[in-house]
């Protein structure tokens, strides 16, 4: 090649850019930190969601009774569903126990669980677990403890943040997640 040629290319030659501008920005101690703080904090969500189902199923004797779980015959959201107080208690209480909302409030659970414990699918358990925390919140309205809040709305929000933050790159499979090819052609997978 050359010199011209080549002074030529190194021209027309883009230098290469990061991907993100985070990227391109040295993390820092606080910060790798924090990035494990959240992970640890989705995890935890995880498991909560994933307890609930199992607990749902098979009836350990937390939230639910012994012999009363889902393969027992038990129903995940009669109990729950038909103690609903407030503006929404009749729409909760003709929802409470049919195939619809069990199946629905069951596949969520477990949905929710594994999104949040592997790391994958983000947006769509944030999405989800916003809507089932949201519900919660309005089957006991106005709530015990405080005329507006309760922890249903701070989970919902620690959700987005959790998702907005990309807490699923940290130990967890997301990074992985988002270079998948359908990952990529549909990012709201991600």
């Amino acid at each position: 090649m050359t010199a011209i040629a080549e002074r030529h290319s190194a021209q027309t030659t883009a230098p290469a850019v990061p991907e993100t501008i985070a990227a391109a920005v040295p993390e820092t101690t606080a910060q790798r930190a924090a990035m494990y703080v959240f992970a640890g904090v989705r995890l935890a969500l995880g498991f909560t969601f994933l307890w609930a189902f199992v607990d749902k199923i098979f009836g350990f004797g937390f939230a639910t009774p012994g012999g009363k779980g889902w393969i027992d015959g038990g129903n995940p959201t009669k109990g729950f569903l038909s103690g609903s107080e407030g503006p929404f208690a009749g729409f909760y209480h003709n929802l409470a126990g049919t195939t619809f909302a069990n199946w629905s409030f069951m596949i969520a659970l477990l949905g929710i669980g594994l999104a949040l414990t592997l790391g994958i699918g983000m947006r769509i358990a944030a999405v989800a677990g916003t809507l089932l925390f949201v519900m919660m919140w309005s089957v006991a309205l106005p709530p015990a403890t405080n005329p507006f809040l309760d922890d249903h709305l701070i989970l919902a929000g620690s959700l987005i943040g959790l998702t907005l933050l990309g807490a699923g790159a940290t130990i967890g499979f997301g990074t992985y997640w988002a270079k998948l090819p359908i990952v990529q052609r549909l990012p709201w997978l991600k």
